[in-house]
């Protein structure tokens, strides 16, 4: 968290906030509080992780970065 009211110091909340809020709330017609509560889950392990591409990673999904360096991690060296 950076300083108060500066949203360069915060700019990767800023931008999950904005996907989160563009791919998953606007696109849905959520009745309560409660249901984008119940929802948030889904979306974060089913679509955010496993299937959204990030420039960050290469334009690999958080999953498929993170099985690709475990199993870079347990290969023994020849």
């Amino acid at each position: 968290m950076g300083r108060r009211g500066n949203p360069y110091d915060n700019a990767k909340a800023e931008s999950f906030m904005k996907t989160l809020k563009v791919e998953a709330v606007y696109r849905t017609e959520y009745k309560s509080f409660e249901e984008v509560a119940a929802d948030l889950p889904r979306f974060l392990e089913a679509i955010y992780n496993e299937r959204r591409l990030h420039s960050a990673l290469g334009y690999r999904s958080p999953a498929e970065f993170e099985r690709q360096h475990a199993q870079e991690g347990v290969k023994t060296p020849a």
